[in-house]
């Protein structure tokens, strides 16, 4: 019996990460919500808002196990994944990487300088841009939340509602709003 849970056990991981986003060239996965811009946040945030969507940027990096994690148990998830599709615009940035990211006040960096100016230490790290680009400067600073770490389905889930409900404008903490809807 021990070997036959196991083996069912181990079939549903595998299919899980078949469901994972394939990888890209830079190591990083590549779902199909993400949407691959010149990474100009200000050019960004314009499309986000004609869309009527969310800006949300992620930092990741390869080898990240985090990273994996959500890719493979978490954003797949259908109502997650339908969360981000229907409501966010999704900018992946490279924790160490090259690419030109140009910044709101129009500071030109590359990602992973743009990561240090921003404060980003960890990924997977998701910043929730403002609605409102006016008088925005640095993305790190402007983020109306930034969430390093993996999370769980349901934290996941939580924190993509409470942004679009804008719980960080009122007085829940978002540690009690999890508390409260994961009851």
């Amino acid at each position: 019996m021990k070997h036959l849970t196991g083996l069912i056990v181990g079939a549903m991981m595998a299919a899980q990460a078949a469901i994972a986003a394939p990888m890209g060239d830079d190591g990083l996965h590549k779902p199909t919500w993400l949407r691959d811009t010149f990474k100009d946040m200000s050019e960004d945030l314009v499309e986000a808002n004609a869309e009527g969507k969310r800006m949300l940027v992620i930092w990741e990096q390869r080898g990240c196990i985090y990273c994996r994690k959500m890719h493979e148990e978490v954003f797949p998830d259908p109502e997650i994944d339908a969360l981000i599709r229907e409501n966010y615009f999704v900018v992946q940035m490279n924790l160490f990487g090259d690419v030109e990211v140009t910044d709101f006040d129009g500071t030109t960096l590359s990602e992973k300088d743009m990561a240090r100016r921003w404060g980003v230490v960890f990924t997977p790290t998701m910043m929730f841009m403002p609605e409102d680009g006016e008088g925005v400067e640095n993305g790190g600073e402007a983020a109306v939340v930034s969430m390093p770490g993996a999370f769980g389905r349901g934290t996941t889930r939580a924190l993509l509602t409470w942004v679009l409900e804008k719980g960080y404008e009122g007085e829940e903490h978002f540690q009690k709003y999890v508390a409260r809807v994961l009851q």
